[in-house]
């Protein structure tokens, strides 16, 4: 089994190419500029937000787009890796390696390791590399924040908490009750 100590030690930062030297031992490794970021594997309130984002968007994803959930590598760049937990795509770009084609959609679910990570890093770096949707939802105080990407900035264009519902339009229409997500 490797472990980091034999891992060689990225002096100009990481690549998507370095990632295939970890070892698979439930850390979550993504990338963002070449710089590393892992985090340990996601506790109930979050896994619960996963499934029931599965379970209301699958049976609603038109033909033409692929629902995924973590772990499935999004790689737009060499330096960048991302694992959404959700994530929807054009059929025309799924491919058995990585993804590289921008998102239609990516959703990540807040734990507290990713809090900070998911509202600045992964939002301006979805952005950046032209994600045309991106969720943000917490599973502990039961609530959505969503963002459409315009002229290359996002827009807020919907939130709820709790028992409130929003109707969100793109990729396609859907409308997501946060509390019901927990509660799947």
């Amino acid at each position: 089994m490797t472990t980091m100590m034999e891992r060689p030690h990225a002096v100009d930062g990481w690549t998507v190419g370095d990632l295939e030297h970890f070892p698979d031992d439930g850390l979550r490794y993504e990338l963002v500029d070449g710089a590393l970021l892992v985090t340990p594997a996601p506790l109930g309130p979050h896994q619960d937000a996963v499934l029931g984002l599965a379970l209301l968007l699958g049976p609603k994803t038109p033909e033409d787009l692929k629902l995924y959930i973590a772990p499935r590598d999004w790689q737009p760049d060499d330096r960048t890796s991302f694992q959404p937990d959700v994530f929807v795509i054009r059929r025309e770009h799924d491919q058995a390696a990585p993804i590289t084609a921008p998102l239609s959609l990516a959703i990540e679910v807040l734990s507290r390791s990713t809090r900070r990570t998911d509202q600045a890093l992964k939002y301006s770096t979805y952005a950046e590399h032209g994600v045309a949707s991106y969720w943000i939802v917490d599973p502990v105080e039961p609530s959505i924040v969503a963002y459409d990407l315009v002229d290359g900035a996002y827009v807020e264009v919907g939130r709820a908490a709790g028992d409130q519902s929003v109707t969100l339009t793109q990729p396609f229409e859907v409308t997501v009750t946060p509390k019901a997500l927990v509660s799947a």
